[in-house]
């Protein structure tokens, strides 16, 4: 059974950095793509940023040039460094892999203080 967990998230205060971390499990396989998206109370979920597993990237608006994802496709692992964070930050931030179909991990929560 494949399985994605985060681990990274906490509490900083704004202007600071967090690095998440998505680790695949249970995959024979490469996921197509991996990327992370937010949800914050009362909110959509929504995309911050994903990754081919060529290294093609693509950011929201609202965290281009703060945050960067990057993957070890040998690890089926993807990462999201944040720097300068800022309350509008603070969401439940969700791994996803698309292959064939799509995975989720259960979220990891990133709260940012003024």
């Amino acid at each position: 059974q494949v399985q994605l967990v985060e681990s990274g998230g906490g509490l900083v205060q704004a202007g600071g950095s967090l690095r998440l971390a998505c680790v695949a499990s249970g995959s024979s396989f490469s996921f197509n793509v991996m990327g992370w998206y937010r949800q914050a109370p009362g909110k959509q979920r929504e995309l911050v940023a994903t990754c081919t597993r060529g290294g093609y990237t693509n950011y929201a608006d609202s965290v281009k040039g703060r945050f960067t994802i990057s993957r070890d496709n040998a690890k089926n692992t993807v990462y999201l460094q944040m720097n300068s964070l800022k309350p509008d930050d603070t969401a439940v931030y969700y791994c996803k892999g698309v292959y064939s179909t799509t995975y989720w991990g259960q979220g990891t929560q990133v709260t940012v203080s003024s």
